[in-house]
């Protein structure tokens, strides 16, 4: 039987105060038996400095828990700010 798939959606608007929290909670759920794979919700987040570093966070906490993480709605804009950052390969 396979886990079924940790669902995100990141706050509107995400702020930096946001990703402490985000990331504790991530990694409790990640440590429960459970999902191995984070599915994110990108898709009506503004793109800029503070979700790439959310979405490098929850790679983060996905790798130290053995897990993978893919975006869902991700527009060509983030596919290229991972990409300029050195994300792109962290994430489906």
């Amino acid at each position: 039987m396979t886990a079924r798939p940790l669902r995100l959606q990141l706050p509107d608007p995400l702020t930096r105060a946001d990703l402490p929290g985000l990331y504790k909670r991530t990694c409790l759920e990640l440590s429960r038996d459970g999902p191995r794979h984070i599915e994110v919700d990108v898709g009506h987040v503004q793109i800029d400095a503070v979700a790439l570093e959310a979405i490098g966070r929850l790679a983060l906490a996905a790798r130290r828990h053995g897990c993978s993480v893919s975006l869902q709605g991700a527009d060509d804009a983030l596919w290229e700010l991972l990409d300029l950052a050195g994300l792109r390969d962290v994430v489906l």
